[in-house]
């Protein structure tokens, strides 16, 4: 997760790239603080997408097998199987 700090600047950086643009400085900084959100949000996606569990209408576990075998490493949903 990044800091509120960073959103704000990450924010604040694509305002004054709208408004008057940005030094190469500033374009770098974005740069960076954009390639850091992102590696921070492919995480947090990551850890959300292990941990779902998949169930049809009928209430039958259809999780996918690969998915499965990565929350019985990881012991999510107590995986035995």
């Amino acid at each position: 997760m990044l800091s509120k700090e960073k959103l704000a600047r990450i924010n604040e950086l694509a305002k004054k790239k709208k408004e008057s643009g940005l030094t190469e400085t500033e374009q770098k900084e974005q740069l960076l603080l954009r390639e850091e959100y992102l590696t921070a949000f492919r995480s947090g996606m990551k850890h959300h997408i292990e941990g779902m569990k998949v169930v049809d209408p009928d209430g039958t576990d259809v999780t996918p097998e690969k998915l499965k075998q990565i929350q019985k490493e990881k012991g999510i949903h107590n995986r035995s199987n």
